[in-house]
Order: structure tokens, then sequence, then C-alpha cells
């Protein structure tokens, strides 16, 4: 009995990691059927034969009349990874120094900004996106890579989220270098960043993730096809194809393979990140 106990919590975690795997594995093997396959009643769990002519039709589209191209996918997956490769750094390189000043170095006027990041983290991001768009049309950053990457810059829950990290660094072992005469520079590169770099990989992660799957902002500001990225270009797509199912799961899982991946690779930095991030009581 009491090993039965014992294993109904063990039970229950596998039972809800099936139900949140199976839903994934039924895209993947949907987008491995044959066109119109998955509409049959009852629709197929597994394809009888497995094809890989839904990738084909979704990354190698024939050229239209006229020599236009179809919907580029590959193009804009490229676009897409680029987009969340540059956001990462440079966000990084702007809020992990902010968050060690908010956390380690006293500055004038540093509570009330602090306090202005913390009411700020409350207001949705979806209220600012119309005067960030005026704004940017006014600079000529409408229809551009810029324009879809200046919101990542400067993120209050990455600051946050960086000087919540460090403020749990001992403050003793940065003033002991400073009498040894470092640079303050020399001690965010040499003994901070070391320190949190689980950290870094986490919030790397979740801005790499958060970039990568953005929607609604690439939306709004880019209208140039060529320049879409992967979820703005398969909505598009998804207008002309909504009933080719098969297709759609194809670029469903195009979407979501690199953020599992992802995770997967760097699950180990992620939960030691969010340990280590976390708001310490």
């Amino acid at each position: 009995m009491t090993r039965l106990r014992a294993a109904v919590p063990t039970l229950l975690v596998a039972a809800l990691a099936l139900l949140t795997v199976l839903p994934l594995v039924w895209m993947g093997a949907v987008s491995l059927m044959s066109p119109g396959s998955a509409s049959a009643m009852p629709p197929p769990f597994w394809p009888e034969h497995a094809s890989l002519v839904n990738y084909r039709t979704l990354l190698l589209p024939e050229r239209r009349a006229g020599g236009a191209d179809g919907y580029q996918i590959a193009r804009a997956a490229l676009n897409s990874l680029v987009l969340a490769l540059l956001a990462t750094g440079l966000a990084l390189a702007v809020t992990v120094p902010a968050g060690y000043a908010f956390a380690k170095l006293h500055f004038p006027g540093r509570a009330p900004l602090l306090q202005a990041l913390l009411a700020l983290i409350v207001v949705p991001a979806q209220v600012g996106m119309l005067p960030l768009f005026l704004l940017l049309k006014s600079v000529g950053l409408v229809n551009t890579y810029a324009g879809v990457l200046a919101p990542s810059l400067a993120s209050v829950y990455a600051v946050l989220f960086i000087r919540q990290a460090m403020l749990g660094l001992p403050d003793e072992m940065l003033d002991a270098a400073r009498i040894d005469g470092a640079s303050e520079w020399r001690i965010f590169t040499s003994i901070v960043l070391p320190l949190v770099r689980p950290v870094l990989i986490t919030l790397a992660l979740f801005i790499f993730l958060a970039s990568w799957s953005d929607f609604l902002w690439p939306l709004i500001v880019l209208s140039d096809q060529h320049l879409y990225t992967l979820p703005v270009a398969l909505a598009a797509m998804s207008r002309e194809h909504a009933r080719d199912v098969e297709l759609m799961m194809a670029g469903a899982v195009v979407t979501t393979l690199p953020v599992v991946l992802a995770f997967a690779l760097l699950q180990r930095f992620y939960f030691t990140g969010i340990l280590g991030g976390s708001v310490k009581g």
C-alpha cells in the first residue's frame, strides 16, 4: 500500500507528460501524411506511408506565373533565425549591465528608476505598440529589421531578472576586487558574468524563444513579404491553404522544432537559471 501511494504522484506526472507530448507527436505524424489523409473520419494517428512531400511543398515552393516565388517559408525561417539571434545578443548587451548596475552600483536616482521599472512590468506590451510604431515611422524604421528589433533592446523583465540574480552575489567579494585595484568593467566581466552564467543562458533562451515565436509585432512593422518572419509567413500562407492540414502541420513542426531542440540542449542551465533568478524572500 505504501509503494502504491508513493507511485501515484509519479503516475500522475507521467500521465500529464503523455498528454503534453501526444499533440506534438500527432502534429509530426500528420506532417508526414499525404495530402488529404488527415481529413479522413476518424482521423488517423499515424501515416500509412510517411512522406516528406509537405516539407518539400513548404520549403521549396514552385514559382508562380510571371516568375514570382510562392510563399518563401525557408527564407522566412532564416529571417526569424537571424532576428532571434540578433535580438538575443542585443538584449543581453543592454539588459545585463543594467541589471548589474541596479543590483550592485549606487548612483543618483537608482531607487526611483527601479520603482518605475517595477511599475512598468504590469503594463501590457500591447499598450505601447501604437506609440512605438508611430515613433519608428517618424524615423523611417517601419518595414525594417531595426524596427522589429527595437522592443527587444529594453526588456523590463530581463533587467529585473538579472538584477534579482546578481543580488545574491556577496558584496564582500566585489569590494575585495575593488580594493585590489580591479576596475568596475573588469569586475563585471571576470567575476560577475562567470558566476551568473546559468542565469544568462536562461535569459538568452527566453529572449530567443520570444523573438522566434513573435507574431504580432513583426506583423505590424513589416509589410514586405521578403522580410516576413516565419510566424507571419505561415499566417499569410494559411489564408490560401486553410484546408491543407498536412501542409500547415509541417509549418507548425518547422516553427516548433527549434524551440524544442533549444530547450532540450539547455534544460540543465534553464532550471539552474530559474532558481538563480527567482525572487528571494
